[in-house]
């Protein structure tokens, strides 16, 4: 009987903390459900990096923790470059995902690795998650460390004129959103950020499975919560859908003509592949150079949010030869050009 008296004690206890948890993320902070989300977000990364580690190659050089930013403590990159290359490759400087509140640097370098060995100095770069800041504080990040590399391109073996900025997930959203500032005066001066280099400089966007725009969440679905604790963390208010300043993340309603060509892609049963199709469409339809990767909808296995991060699978190494052929057609040098 006392036993009983326990069990019911701790379930009560048990209802009373999710109850307390439910009440504090709808009305007082999002934090219990990031740290939730945080968590879940981090053991999906470190199985996806695990599975990568036997296909790097052993002749990867990196030059790690290098600070884009002195005056923030965040604004961290890495480089990757084989060791032997030319003096001067294209680069891919790349955003990494986590819903805008999970993630790091780290998270994505194996997959820069391999992507270096075929060509490219591969830059993985830092910036900080919500809550502990919010929009648009990664985009002015990402513009300054696009900024650092293009100024600094000859310390890292770089050509500055063959520069592609890409992402996964939210680091796509945030690489679209800083090609789209390059590459649309009017946008940059609406967002507040000045682009740190010209569009000249941005051969090209990779964009993987990305939250390009935000007016497409379904806050009252089946991954509402989900999406609600994570647009207060990054949008700073529970409201922030309401905030215009909050709904010019939405890249599909920015692009021009100009904006740099991309190779695009989500899976057929990625939860935001309506949000790179509206993006896709909308690059197309404004005249862009637009190379998307889509699968049909009753391809097999179906492909999940993130899929191009498993080589293992035929529609990973097809997304990951795609990128590279992409990437090296964007970056070629014309003939006649310098060396």
């Amino acid at each position: 009987m006392a036993m009983l008296r326990w069990l019911v004690r701790i379930v009560a206890l048990l209802v009373a903390v999710a109850a307390l948890l439910w009440l504090t993320v709808s009305y007082v902070t999002p934090q219990p459900a990031i740290w939730a989300i945080r968590a879940l977000f981090d053991s999906g990364s470190d199985a996806a990096s695990a599975k990568l580690l036997p296909k790097v190659p052993a002749n990867i050089e990196t030059t790690g923790a290098v600070r884009y930013d002195p005056s923030d403590p965040d604004a961290l990159l890495d480089v990757f470059r084989q060791r032997g290359a030319a003096a001067s490759q294209p680069a891919i400087i790349w955003i990494h995902g986590g819903g805008f509140v999970s993630g790091n640097r780290h998270i994505v370098a194996k997959y820069l690795k391999i992507l270096a060995a075929r060509g490219f100095v591969t830059v993985t770069v830092d910036y900080t998650i919500a809550p502990e800041a919010h929009y648009p504080t990664p985009i002015r990040q990402t513009n300054k460390a696009l900024g650092y590399i293009v100024a600094n391109a000859a310390r890292y073996g770089i050509d500055p004129d063959r520069v592609l900025i890409g992402g996964d997930s939210a680091g796509a959203q945030i690489a679209a959103q800083v090609a789209a500032l390059a590459t649309n005066p009017a946008y940059a001066k609406a967002v507040g950020i000045s682009p740190s280099v010209g569009p000249d400089r941005i051969k090209g966007a990779i964009l993987f499975c990305g939250a390009h725009d935000v007016t497409m969440l379904n806050l009252d679905g089946k991954l509402g919560p989900f999406l609600r604790a994570v647009v207060w963390a990054y949008g700073g208010k529970r409201d922030a859908m309401s905030d215009p300043a909050f709904r010019l993340m939405a890249v599909p309603d920015h692009v021009t003509k100009d904006f740099p060509p991309v190779f695009i892609t989500a899976g057929n049963a990625d939860p935001l592949l309506g949000q790179s199709k509206r993006l896709a469409n909308r690059l197309k339809a404004a005249g862009a150079i637009t190379d998307p990767l889509f699968f049909p909808a009753d391809y097999s296995p179906a492909l999940g949010h993130e899929y191009q991060f498993d080589l293992d699978s035929p529609a990973g190494r097809q997304a990951f030869e795609r990128t590279v052929a992409f990437a090296r057609r964007v970056t070629e040098k014309k003939a006649g050009t310098a060396p």
